[in-house]
């Protein structure tokens, strides 16, 4: 049902190169570049990230409230996205680990505009 989530960043090729490393082990690259857009994932019929710098010409922000939350295969791959993160500049938002007792595990950060992510396995 989601055909892309857009996101305010305020360097294109910083963003790019963060979100792609970040998913490189899922083939994400970027699917369509138009300048100021760029759609990250590995086929454009399916769910991508775009990142963009915003319509109005004004500094982006980070939505208060607003997270993307990326769907992980298992705590181990959450974790792994989470430390990759870390790794590439995001800062922490909430270390891996269960959230609710056999229904939730996520771990949580900021990418390099202060974007909320997730990283999360339901069961």
């Amino acid at each position: 049902m989601i055909g892309y989530v857009t996101i305010g960043v305020s360097d294109m090729e910083r963003a790019k190169d963060f979100y792609t490393n970040l998913f490189a082990d899922k083939g994400a690259k970027v699917v369509i570049d138009a300048g100021r857009i760029a759609f990250i994932g590995n086929d454009p019929s399916a769910p991508m990230l775009a990142v963009c710098t915003p319509f109005d010409g004004e500094a982006c922000t980070a939505g208060n409230g607003g997270m993307v939350a990326f769907a992980a295969e298992s705590k181990d791959e959450a974790k792994a996205l989470y430390d990759r993160a870390i790794n590439l500049g995001a800062t922490d938002e909430g270390e891996p680990g269960q959230r609710v007792p056999d229904r939730f595990y996520g771990a949580y950060a900021r990418d390099l505009d202060g974007n909320k992510i997730c990283f999360y396995v339901f069961g």
